[in-house]
């Protein structure tokens, strides 16, 4: 092909004989890489790369990335390599804000981490399954990259490609910088044009044919997607998955559109094309808007309005609706003019619902999708639009659905039953007005009676719980036995487990201990040796009456006990628990630093952090026997008051007197409010 210039490197790999991966090792990366990674990152340095952090005395201080706030709550410990929102809770060490910035898994952050500080990673090869797993992944990943690259080149260098396709992304507006930003291309209207440049490179044509980017017939291969516009379709971390293509000639035997075929990588239930794109804006604005087609996602980029998705025409998915809630749990729907076409497309929203989604949906003018109604009336009033005109879910399927009823009871009936289904979702104790707002509406609109209606979004609910009551079971089932007999689990969703959800001085105190232990466990104290083994020591964890510090008291005796040393402070900072790793990042956070002017003007050294451990350890200590005497000392006066032996309610005195005295003896070590 004359005038094409490929920028592609061609993969250095050998094929197997089957000619269906290409041949390359697969292999996960070393635990010594990883600490290596960890160990050489500066939380402060990259943190830095997307918050602006200031300096308060030891800590660093910045307005979350994670909600919106005024006022600075979220803080990075660098000494301790940690950080800790005090607004929204979230906390951990660097990796775990790669993880939650980037929305990447640990692997990728880990990944990132070595790329940012020129880290070469060991690896080591994984399992016979794994390994096969991600032979077929890498290698769709890797013909991929070379088809969309070909496609590139092939717009920007060749003439058909200039000419046709750069003809159709001028026509529709596309300034160069947007084409570049999603990587846009053409495929030449020749049979086996593609096919002849990937066979060329070493592409066996099994591969091609699964990454859906050739067809076979009578033994013949030629191009799926000739005479097509190419758009490449991302991962949310920016790798190449698929392609959608539109055809650019009028014709009955082809489709306008023809999309990537389900494989290992391209699965149409867990992809939003443009969320690589759109992500950090979604999060920015918290706000995510859903639209049906390519081009529309392109035209609002290019307009400045970033917080876009596109469903690819399907209605929204599980896997869909994780994506988005990783980034925003407020998702607008964006449709065009003609309301019967939708009802399918709706059948997404109770699974949104479900998932405390707030859900809005605006139904543009008829005739008008987002790209016609951007182009003809611009940004500003396209987005004035927006904000005018979001309805509601249950009022939407309302009126949707009485257009297709009239008269007939049996749609009626059905009607009836899907609206009670929707309310349904709406179950939060908080959200109660709203529910019963629109059960008056639509008992007024579907002309029943209201108490009826409520009946029946009853029945909903009560089945909704009892099935999320028997998958909890399932899941605390499958935790328990995957842990020590001896450490009981606690969800995220359990009371208990609620981070910063102190019932008074006694949880206080609890979570005092556990930030002791966690802090300065492996400390020298008293005649046990450390503060974690004379805390163990001193005190019957089954005292804790905090579900979540008990779990994290119990495995720090677990890996003491399994390992012959303590768990350093890391060891609960990237804890894969989130809960545990947020609420372990509060306790390490030290926010209680003294003001430096104590020691600078008025010449006075505060006890302060180490210097002052052992004081806070005896303070806690004594707390909790304290809290033992006192019990102690209650069950004693209900045997006095029943005794009437007078020996034995003379023993009982003395026993009280004792303990009244070292009640005395230990107030004068911990202050109790």
């Amino acid at each position: 092909m004359p005038g094409t210039k490929f920028k592609i490197q061609n993969p250095k790999f050998k094929t197997q004989n089957d000619g269906l991966f290409l041949y390359f090792r697969v292999r996960m990366i070393a635990g010594a890489s990883i600490q290596q990674v960890i160990s050489r990152s500066d939380i402060t340095e990259v943190i830095g790369q997307f918050i602006k952090l200031r300096r308060r005395g030891t800590n660093y201080i910045a307005n979350c990335p994670f909600h919106n706030e005024k006022t600075p709550s979220f803080n990075v410990n660098p000494a301790k390599g940690i950080y800790k929102c005090f607004g929204c809770g979230k906390g951990g060490d660097v990796v775990s804000f790669i993880e939650e910035y980037e929305k990447f898994s640990f692997t990728e952050a880990i990944r990132w981490l070595a790329k940012f500080y020129q880290i070469e990673l060991q690896e080591t090869e994984s399992s016979d399954a794994y390994k096969q797993q991600q032979q077929i992944e890498e290698s769709l990943r890797i013909v991929n990259e070379f088809a969309a690259s070909y496609f590139e080149n092939i717009l920007h260098q060749d003439e058909e490609g200039k000419i046709i396709g750069g003809g159709y992304f001028k026509e529709r507006g596309f300034r160069e910088e947007i084409i570049q930003k999603f990587r846009l291309g053409y495929c030449l209207d020749q049979w086996d044009a593609f096919t002849n440049a990937a066979l060329a490179k070493g592409y066996q044509p099994e591969l091609l044919l699964r990454a859906g980017l050739i067809k076979s017939r009578d033994g013949r291969h030629y191009d799926t997607y000739r005479g097509r516009v190419m758009f490449p379709v991302f991962s949310a971390t920016g790798r190449i998955v698929g392609f959608g293509a539109r055809i650019l000639k009028k014709t009955e035997h082809a489709p306008k559109y023809l999309n990537t075929p389900e494989n290992e990588l391209y699965i149409k239930s867990k992809i939003l094309y443009g969320l690589y794109q759109s992500r950090q804006s979604i999060h920015k604005s918290d706000e995510c808007l859903l639209v049906e087609g390519y081009t529309d996602v392109i035209s609002l980029h290019q307009a400045g309005i970033s917080n876009v998705v596109a469903s690819s025409g399907t209605s929204l998915t599980e896997g869909q609706l994780k994506l988005i809630g990783n980034l925003s749990k407020n998702l607008t729907i964006l449709y065009d003019g003609d309301a019967a076409g939708i009802k399918a497309a709706l059948r997404g929203l109770d699974m949104a619902l479900a998932d405390s989604f707030n859900v809005k949906l605006v139904l543009l003018p008829e005739g008008e999708d987002p790209d016609s109604f951007l182009q003809k009336n611009g940004a500003t009033v396209f987005e004035d639009y927006i904000r005018q005109n979001k309805r509601d879910v249950i009022g939407f399927r309302l009126e949707v659905g009485m257009q297709e009823v009239g008269n007939d009871p049996v749609k009626k009936s059905k009607l009836v039953n899907e609206i009670a289904e929707t309310i349904s979702k709406i179950s939060k104790a908080e959200d109660f007005s709203l529910q019963q707002h629109y059960i008056r509406q639509s008992a007024l609109q579907l002309d029943i009676e209201e108490e009826g209606l409520i009946h029946l979004v009853n029945k909903h609910i009560r089945d909704h719980a009892t099935q999320l009551q028997r998958s909890r079971e399932r899941e605390k089932a499958a935790q328990t036995e995957a842990l020590p007999e001896d450490i009981v689990p606690a969800t995220a969703e359990s009371p208990e487990a609620t981070i910063d959800s102190f019932q008074g001085n006694k949880h206080q105190e609890e979570w005092q201990l556990i930030r002791l232990l966690l802090t300065y466990g492996d400390k020298p104290f008293g005649e046990a040796g450390t503060v974690a083994e004379t805390i163990f020591d001193r005190i019957d964890m089954d005292i804790l009456e905090e579900a979540l510090a008990k779990r994290i008291a119990l495995e720090f005796q677990h890996y003491r006990t399994t390992h012959g040393v303590f768990p350093d402070q890391k060891y609960f900072s990237n804890h894969a628990d989130k809960v545990l790793r947020e609420k372990a990042a509060g306790l390490l956070m030290d926010t209680a630093e003294p003001s430096p002017n104590w020691m600078e003007l008025y010449k006075i050294e505060i006890a302060y952090g180490e210097k002052n451990y052992p004081a806070e350890v005896e303070s806690s200590l004594a707390y909790f026997e304290l809290r033992t005497i006192r019990k102690l000392l209650q069950q004693n006066l209900g045997y006095i008051e029943k005794e009437k032996d007078p020996a034995q309610l003379a023993l009982l005195m003395k026993a009280h007197q004792t303990l009244k005295e070292r009640e005395k003896d230990l107030l004068q070590v911990v202050i109790v409010k």
